[in-house]
């Protein structure tokens, strides 16, 4: 085995075998391969190089998937997937269509428990495990999670400690992993309180009493092993043995470096967390994308207004508010991996005289839609939303596709949504959406660069015109970036004699009086959106029309309703007919089921 250890892994049973003496080959082994993927395949590089020994402990100790491992987040389990019998499936197929999610996936693995890419839930799946154990007589079974800090920044984690805690007889082991980062330096008081157990302080600074030096987890009523070293293998497979040993609820507090054995992710440990395919984690020197954009606006506008003020649930740079940080250092508020806090925390500052604008990503919205609507929404507050990474993602897959925003916000009473076609638009409507004080806002973009601008021919209300046709007989509608791909359309399709006007409302919900009488001059609407089909722009339209007494046919254009697989963002936009050809073909259908007497619904 001497001088290739990982090629001879298939299992954690081989992992278990291995003589402790190949441990450290086998680490950097793993470590090379992490790298040679990821930086050509792109995706999480940082988190994956500092648990590359921790990993390599849990399977030698925990024997999985009898024993349960969970991995909170989910983008801490490259490793994991090596070690389980995937290391070619890594190699070849990270991200990839077809091939290995960048994330925990049940359809890969046995040892694949949990479909989390989300942070904060680990712990309780990892509660509900150990509730079911403890019903059926299983008292065998370990149940493992392992929970980044920046995870601990989550309401969802307390809410899963306060129950594990509860219950001395339900053994659940908490592995921390402590590396002082989620995308960014982790944030706030817990921050502190780890910081302090790493340096061997007391966890209070109330004073030297036992009292004091107790951790937040032993308050809850949790056993705390460590701080242990989570480049140490040996210490790290003692440690987790002895909390096995407890069969009780424990937390284990192993310290890692994110990035570890790469220089440049040591130095830099928030650029490194996730990189693109192909970069090597470099920046890319062409165009900016929306995020950045977004941001540069920001500041500029909160020169002129000393209300603004900028909240992001733990991704500062991933949202567009780096700059905005940097320039307004006490009017950003990271809340760290809480988008629920995030809203509520914006609802009260709005309450207070300010303008609160909340920068996350789109999939992230669905867990803070209640906050949304009844702590923002029904108290009617000047609160904007800039969700980024709307529509596809790409790679990262089902979780993090920003399919469902716009079928949120269409019922949300009051708030009013608008999605850019390019730069120039995004750099008014953001303008628009802070100077809004009579309820909340939201703008919604991709994750890629910015397009060029396209320049509109007339503007009528707050409606602009892209393409205009010579005859009134389809309307087409495009929501956000894809209005491009509407004016290649149109112009095909006027080469066959089809005669297409294409609008961007740019505020696209509520549905306007404006765009109404819009409609009404026109045959047949189609209104193209990257969202799910289910009840978004095209169906509050369609119910628009109808209510005003003007039955309009509408064909809505969107995206499957189910979950989407990881792929590349343009592979999945074409598929999907986000293309010119696609959308005049649907023009076209839509347009000869009219004639047909057939009907045209979203």
């Amino acid at each position: 085995m001497v001088g290739k250890p990982l090629t001879d892994i298939a299992s954690p049973d081989d992992l278990r075998r291995l003589p402790p003496e190949q441990l450290p080959l086998l680490a950097a082994q793993i470590r090379r391969l992490l790298l040679d993927t990821v930086l050509s395949s792109g995706g999480h590089l940082g988190s994956n190089l500092g648990v590359v020994e921790l990993s390599i402990a849990l399977h030698r100790v925990f024997d999985s998937p009898r024993d349960t491992l969970l991995f909170d987040g989910g983008h801490q389990a490259y490793v994991h997937k090596i070690l389980t019998g995937r290391r070619l499936a890594f190699a070849y197929g990270l991200r990839k269509e077809g091939g290995l999610s960048g994330y925990p996936d049940r359809g890969e693995s046995e040892h694949d428990v949990i479909e989390n890419s989300h942070a904060s839930t680990a712990l309780g799946y990892a509660d509900g495990i150990a509730k079911a154990r403890a019903l059926q007589g299983v008292t065998d079974r370990a149940v493992v999670a392992v929970v980044g800090d920046g995870a601990l920044t989550g309401g969802m984690a307390y809410e899963a400690l306060n129950n594990i805690g509860a219950a001395p007889q339900r053994p659940v082991i908490v592995v921390l992993n402590d590396n002082g980062f989620s995308c960014a330096p982790t944030a706030g008081a817990i921050a502190r309180h780890l910081s302090r157990l790493r340096a061997g302080a007391p966890a209070s600074p109330l004073g030297p009493s036992v009292f004091d030096r107790t951790t937040v987890f032993e308050q809850l009523g949790l056993s705390y092993l460590g701080p242990v070293d989570g480049h140490d293998i040996p210490a790290l497979e003692a440690v987790l043995r002895q909390a096995r040993a407890l069969r009780r609820p424990v937390v284990v507090h192993v310290t890692t470096v994110k990035g570890h054995g790469y220089p440049p992710a040591d130095a830099d440990a928030e650029r490194m967390h996730t990189i693109g395919s192909g970069t090597g984690g470099a920046v890319d020197p062409g165009s900016p994308v929306w995020s950045e954009v977004f941001g540069a606006e920001l500041v500029t506008i909160a020169h002129r207004r000393a209300d603004v003020v900028a909240i992001t649930a733990g991704a500062p740079g991933p949202t567009g508010l780096t700059a905005f940080a940097a320039r307004f250092p006490h009017r950003c508020y990271d809340v760290g991996a809480a988008e629920q806090h995030a809203l509520a925390s914006a609802a009260g500052a709005a309450t207070a005289g300010l303008h609160p604008v909340v920068a996350i990503y789109s999939t992230f919205l669905n867990r803070a839609f209640d906050q949304l609507l009844f702590d923002v929404a029904l108290h009617r507050l000047p609160v904007t939303l800039v969700l980024g990474g709307a529509g596809i993602t790409g790679p990262d897959g089902a979780s993090h596709h920003g399919l469902w925003d716009l079928t949120l916000l269409a019922a949300v009473p009051g708030i009013r949504v608008a999605a850019p076609r390019d730069g120039t638009a995004l750099r008014e409507l953001v303008g628009e959406a802070i100077c809004c004080d009579t309820g909340p806002t939201a703008l919604r973009f991709p994750r890629d660069a910015v397009g060029p601008d396209i320049p509109a021919v007339e503007r009528w209300g707050s409606l602009d015109v892209l393409y205009r046709s010579a005859r009134r007989d389809v309307l087409l509608m495009g929501v956000g970036p894809v209005t491009a791909e509407c004016v290649s359309a149109a112009r095909q399709l006027a080469e066959v004699g089809v005669y297409v006007t294409v609008v961007d409302p740019r505020w696209v919900l509520p549905i306007t009086d404006v765009l109404i009488g819009v409609c009404l001059r026109y045959r047949l609407v189609v209104v193209v959106e990257e969202n799910t089909v289910a009840g978004a722009v095209a169906c509050a339209l369609a119910r628009a029309l109808t209510a005003a007494g003007a039955p309009i046919p509408v064909r809505g254009m969107g995206l499957p309703h189910r979950f989407l697989s990881q792929c590349g963002r343009s592979e999945l936009l074409d598929e999907a007919g986000f293309t010119a050809e696609g959308i005049a073909n649907v023009v076209v259908t839509a347009r000869t089921e009219l004639v047909d007497g057939r009907a045209v619904t979203p």
